[in-house]
């Protein structure tokens, strides 16, 4: 039976039909149809004739999965949300620290996170500020779910304070002193994220979109990512650096291939980290477009006259978010941010990853979303990334490939549903190329 892929997002909805194989039969899109989204569904999965194929989902609409994290010392709190946020596919929108008080709930409250993951104290350590921020978050009727991944020993106690609420208790993400486990929570965040968040952004009516969803997307494509590292690994390129450029953020993927010996191929582990996925909230193509052009002053990409021409441009753009470019010229100043916003979103990428892409630095860069999608040239985007001093070194070897076809979320989606044989062939004709195509 043929798989149909979809992805829902906050401006489109993309869907592609592969067969038990892993060919791409068709692929289609449609604008996100809120407050519906099923009907933008029903007409991708029209487009491409997959009315018969099994249907597998994921989405970032209603933008994505937004966390909060509440714990107990400003750094090691921010450290463990990110660290259970990148690889969740969630955002870090907000990180409070200490016992809250009124001003930190109204905070938290602004921030309108869709989960609030409490953390705090090593298991037998400290329950103090949890069991305090436990209880304030009870009285304060925040009405999120929670994630409640703090000392063990303070669970019931934490669980009876925050009663009445939405509440997933999970392994403390700080078990033991320097020790941070991600994991659990993660998992946690998923499922508060398939059963009470999706169907509570206000994108359909009745349970099939729900029903249809499995996971967030940011979450799909790091499967894809990591697949895409599996299929490459033989051929040992070093790691696989994945840009993609939305409209409201710049998400960077990186995995890197690892082959045990050459007698141990059909064992080889392909590691993908908690820390190799970056998801930078102030630099894209429509919403965030006027941060891309504040950044790049900042760090130097631009000039001040650059930076003056391309400022009311990205204005435009965050007005109007579901523009598109009509002339050569728009379309050329498009690329333009898209450069600067790929720069910038993997210079971040390999601060917070301490520059961890293997001895060989990058073998694969993947170019993906829109602006790339539907260029027909992105040689300009090539050099500029190749070009910069900071990516220079890491870039040295790498081949660039756009994803056109829009293959590792659905590869993602293939891979954690049982299909992996089907996800590495249409990565391998799609995405992955020959050793000898590498300078």
């Amino acid at each position: 039976m043929s798989l149909l892929c979809l992805d829902i997002g906050s401006t489109w909805t993309k869907g592609a039909l592969v067969s038990a194989e892993g060919e791409l039969l068709a692929t289609a899109q449609h604008q996100t149809t809120p407050p519906e989204v099923m009907h933008g569904i029903d007409a991708v999965t029209a487009a491409v004739d997959g009315c018969d194929a099994a249907v597998l989902a994921c989405s970032s609409a209603g933008g994505g999965l937004r966390l909060a994290v509440v714990g107990h010392e400003r750094l090691i709190s921010a450290e463990a949300g990110h660290r259970v946020a990148l690889s969740a596919g969630a955002k870090v929108v907000h990180v409070s620290a200490g016992c809250l008080d009124g001003a930190g709930v109204r905070a938290l409250r602004a921030a309108a996170p869709d989960v609030v993951l409490l953390v705090g104290g090593t298991d037998g350590g400290d329950e103090r500020v949890l069991l305090h921020n436990a209880s304030r978050l009870g009285k304060a009727r925040v009405r999120p779910p929670i994630v409640l991944a703090g000392n063990v020993a303070a669970r019931e106690a934490a669980l009876t304070a925050l009663s009445g609420r939405t509440v997933v208790a999970t392994d403390n993400v700080l078990p033991d002193v320097g020790e941070l486990a991600p994991g659990p929570a993660r998992a946690a965040i998923r499922q508060v994220f398939l059963r009470h968040v999706i169907g509570g952004k206000g994108l359909s009516r009745g349970p099939r979109f729900r029903q249809l969803v499995r996971t967030v997307t940011p979450d799909a494509v790091l499967s894809g990512v990591a697949r895409l590292a599996g299929v490459l690994a033989d051929d040992e390129p070093g790691a696989v650096l994945v840009v993609d450029v939305g409209g409201a953020t710049t998400d960077v993927y990186s995995a890197v291939s690892t082959v045990a010996s050459v007698e141990e191929k059909q064992t080889r582990t392909v590691a993908l980290p908690a820390d190799r996925r970056t998801v930078e909230g102030d630099i894209g193509m429509r919403w965030s477009a006027q941060g891309v052009v504040a950044e790049a002053a900042v760090e130097r990409l631009i000039s001040a006259e650059e930076a003056e021409a391309l400022a009311p441009l990205a204005a435009a753009r965050s007005r109007s978010v579901d523009w598109i470019p009509d002339s050569a010229e728009e379309s050329r100043v498009d690329l333009r941010l898209a450069a600067l916003a790929a720069i910038l979103a993997v210079r971040r990428h390999l601060r917070m990853v301490d520059g961890r892409l293997g001895p060989r630095g990058a073998g694969l860069l993947v170019l993906s979303g829109g602006v790339f999608r539907h260029a027909p040239d992105v040689s300009a985007v090539e050099e500029a990334l190749r070009a910069d001093p900071v990516l220079r070194p890491v870039l040295r070897t790498a081949s660039v490939v756009v994803d056109r076809d829009y293959v590792l979320a659905p590869a993602g989606l293939m891979s954690d549903a049982g299909h992996g044989d089907a996800a590495d062939s249409l990565l391998r004709s799609r995405l992955a190329q020959p050793a000898a195509s590498r300078g």
